[in-house]
């Protein structure tokens, strides 16, 4: 069994097959939740996950899961998945690399006539992104219980198209039950979108735990005014509330160690005109800290500036918080699966906190689970150039391939 490898030609092909979807001029990919391209992507997934001789189903909130039988097809399953689904500019490998490692999982289980205890699954969460509707990791949040299938329901994109009637044009059932079946444990590997694996030439990155993350959307009230005649003195600029903020909350990130991270996404002005103060300020705040204590600090930091910003100005508005994914650790025994398949493939690893948010967090609420991360170029990610050696990707699946197997038959 330690000389069981995937077939790493066959999953880059199937990757670059994948890719083909939704294409961008830039050599990215857009395949937003339940578009057209999101719904051809998983339309090829099933062509192939039933030429392995898999059973596909999909839930009421529009998650794929792809099941191969164990010998004892009654116990829980086995679990890895991430998503099809990509931000406007995303890349080739940010989340279909760990639905089509584990399909190549299962494909390498077949080549070699293998059969497992526990069944294996592959899981495809719906609107991981959150780029076209706005709640991120949507999918896995319903199945764990986080969210109420009610509010992924209601959710609408820009066009003000709502996730039901997508679902709905899918044809995909959104009058049954959510049900959610047995799983032993579960596992997700991904490209790490950061590039300390890569800076560090480590092959495989062991990660125990995500760190907290939130999304903050500040609303500031002002007043509109001709640009021209109206005395700076005399304006309610809601500009001068995010003047005040910015560097400052920058100021309060460095102060926090280098695992800060905050990012201003989104800055909105109404109503838009170059020639008229705005009426209208609205901008979004994306804070991380993998320690509770840092992180809580900032959440404060930025309520407080954004108090003194408006009363310092004379203005209305608020800071609130629309998002949030508590930091996760994983499960020991899981980890410790990754840790010895990764040492038993004589693979160079780091064990690291993930700093960005993955299914797996909201997975790991009601099911053991762990990571495995991949170097991806630059630590490039949400971006067309995102890329990955085909080497790091079969390693990776390799790791995979091991850690599931230790579970499946253990």
């Amino acid at each position: 069994m330690k000389t069981l490898r995937v077939n790493g030609d066959r999953l880059w092909s199937r990757l670059m097959q994948m890719a083909e979807i939704g294409a961008t001029a830039r050599g990215g990919c857009n395949r937003q939740a339940l578009t057209d391209e999101d719904l051809a992507g998983r339309r090829l997934l099933s062509r192939w996950a039933e030429g392995a001789g898999c059973r596909t189903r999909v839930d009421a909130v529009g998650n794929i899961f792809i099941r191969r039988a164990g010998t004892d097809d009654t116990l829980p399953a086995v679990m890895t998945g991430s998503h099809l689904d990509t931000q406007p500019t995303g890349g080739k490998f940010d989340g279909v690399y760990g639905v089509l490692a584990g399909l190549e999982v299962i494909e390498s289980l077949n080549d070699h006539r293998l059969t497992t205890v526990h069944p294996i699954e592959v899981s495809v969460w719906c609107n991981e992104e959150g780029s076209r509707f706005p709640m991120a990791m949507m999918g896995s949040a319903v199945w764990c219980g986080r969210l109420p299938l009610e509010t992924a329901y209601a959710l609408t994109d820009r066009a003000g198209v709502s996730v039901r009637q997508e679902l709905t044009r899918a044809g995909i059932a959104t009058d049954a039950a959510l049900s959610r079946h047995a799983v032993k444990a579960s596992f997700e590997v991904h490209i790490e979108q950061g590039p300390v694996l890569e800076q560090k030439s480590k092959t495989i990155g062991v990660v125990t735990g995500v760190q907290h993350m939130s999304r903050h959307e500040v609303m500031v009230e002002g007043q509109e005014a001709h640009a021209g005649p109206t005395p700076m003195d005399m304006r309610r600029d809601p500009i001068r509330v995010l003047a005040d903020v910015l560097p400052a909350l920058y100021a309060a990130a460095a102060q926090r160690g280098r695992d800060a991270r905050i990012t201003f996404g989104f800055i909105e002005t109404l109503p838009g005109s170059p020639n008229t103060v705005p009426g209208r300020l609205r901008f979004t705040v994306d804070i991380r800290h993998p320690d509770t204590q840092q992180y809580q600090a900032l959440r404060e930091d930025l309520n407080g500036l954004v108090r003194a910003a408006l009363k310092r100005h004379t203005l209305e508005g608020q800071s609130r918080c629309v998002w949030e994914a508590p930091g996760v650790s994983f499960d020991p025994d899981c980890v410790a699966a990754v840790r010895s398949a990764t040492a038993a493939l004589g693979f160079n690893s780091l064990e690291m906190v993930s700093g960005a948010g993955h299914d797996s967090c909201n997975v790991s609420a009601v099911v053991p689970t762990a990571m495995v991360f991949v170097p991806c170029a630059g630590g490039l990610s949400h971006n067309e150039a995102e890329s990955a050696l085909p080497s790091d990707l079969a390693a990776g699946a390799n790791v995979l391939l091991h850690a599931m197997l230790s579970m499946a038959n253990g």
